[in-house]
């Protein structure tokens, strides 16, 4: 039987909190780059948080869509699909965003780490089509310049299907069993939702 544990939006919240000053010391972003649609809302709050540990720094969030579940037709259950398909991406091949900045990818959840791995792969080589818009004896210190971190909620203690170099600074607000995570965005009724919460996982 699947445990499922419920989380809400204070647990999140100072979850972030908590793991924010790591970041603004270690890493301290230059954009966010959330994965619709759980890194949405951690995205927005490590935002204002990582303004106050880094002198009213204010970021710029972008957002972009993987999908690695999909739906068990006839229910409301979702269940892990085979490969990550890609909703949504970052503007116009034009548009000059990565190269030079410390990006920090930010997620609700590591549960295989395949979309996680998906998501670096495919940012790193958008960045070596930005750097075709620079100089040629301008790309190697610019290619050295940019640097991409993770941050997820909670990463689940399980055997991974994907990873990520591991010269890519990793934050993670919680390290959790492997269990069926509850997160109030997904909740239709939110004052049941919290009060699960306050039970055991079951």
């Amino acid at each position: 039987m699947v445990q499922h544990l419920w989380v809400t939006y204070n647990d999140i919240h100072n979850l972030i909190r908590k793991s924010t000053p790591e970041i603004a010391r270690s890493f301290n972003p230059d954009l966010l780059i959330a994965i619709g649609g759980g890194g949405f809302f951690p995205a927005r709050v490590m935002r204002t948080l990582l303004r106050e540990e880094t002198t009213n720094k204010t970021l710029q969030i972008q957002a972009i869509g993987l999908s690695l579940y999909e739906p068990v037709t006839g229910t409301s259950v979702e269940k892990l699909g085979e490969e990550v398909i890609r909703t949504q991406w970052l503007g116009p091949e034009t548009q000059k965003l990565l190269v030079g900045r410390r990006n920090l990818i930010v997620d609700e959840v590591d549960d295989t780490r395949k979309t996680l791995h998906y998501a670096v792969s495919e940012l790193q080589k958008d960045v070596e089509k930005e750097l075709l818009s620079y100089p040629e004896d301008q790309r190697a210190a610019l290619r050295e310049a940019t640097k991409f971190g993770v941050f997820v909620v909670h990463n689940k203690k399980k055997p991974k299907l994907a990873e990520i170099d591991s010269s890519i600074p990793y934050f993670s607000g919680a390290d959790v069993d492997d269990v069926w995570l509850e997160y109030p965005w997904e909740a239709t009724n939110i004052e049941e939702h919290d009060e699960r919460a306050g039970r055991p996982a079951n």
